[in-house]
Formats: structure tokens, C-alpha cells, sequence
């Protein structure tokens, strides 16, 4: 049996999947909350949890009233 993962942690997984595949690249702008949580069929609430935690590790940086980014460019 598959142990149960949360989807805040699927959402977070993807995300990385998409940078380390270079689909995502460095200061390359996420999609909105909204976006997002309307493409994994989530709330706002469980998309925010897993970009914050990706914030907090230094993966996305947030820019206050602008977006999301990939970190990473000097810009």
C-alpha cells in the first residue's frame, strides 16, 4: 500500500520537478495562487502552504505585490 501524501507536498514535489528538469528556470514567474490551485484542483490555503515552504528553503522568492519567482537571478 502507497503511503498517503499530502497534496501541499505533491504541489511542492511538482514544482521542484519542474525546476530540476529545467522547465522552471531561475527568475522565471510562477502562475498566481488562483492559477495554481485551479490546475491541481486545490485551495489557495494548500498551494500557499507548499510555496511557502519552497520560500522558506530559498527555491522561490516572493516578491511583495509582483509574484513568485524561481530564485536565483541576480536581477
Amino acid at each position: 500500500m502507497v503511503p498517503y501524501v499530502p497534496l501541499w507536498r505533491r504541489i511542492r514535489q511538482d514544482i521542484l520537478d519542474r525546476i530540476n528538469a529545467g522547465i522552471l528556470k531561475p527568475g522565471d514567474k510562477l502562475p498566481t495562487t488562483k492559477e495554481l490551485a485551479d490546475q491541481y484542483d486545490t485551495s489557495g490555503v494548500t498551494v500557499r502552504k507548499a510555496i511557502d515552504i519552497l520560500i522558506e528553503s530559498g527555491v522561490l522568492e516572493g516578491r511583495q505585490g509582483i509574484g513568485v519567482f524561481v530564485a536565483g537571478d541576480p536581477s
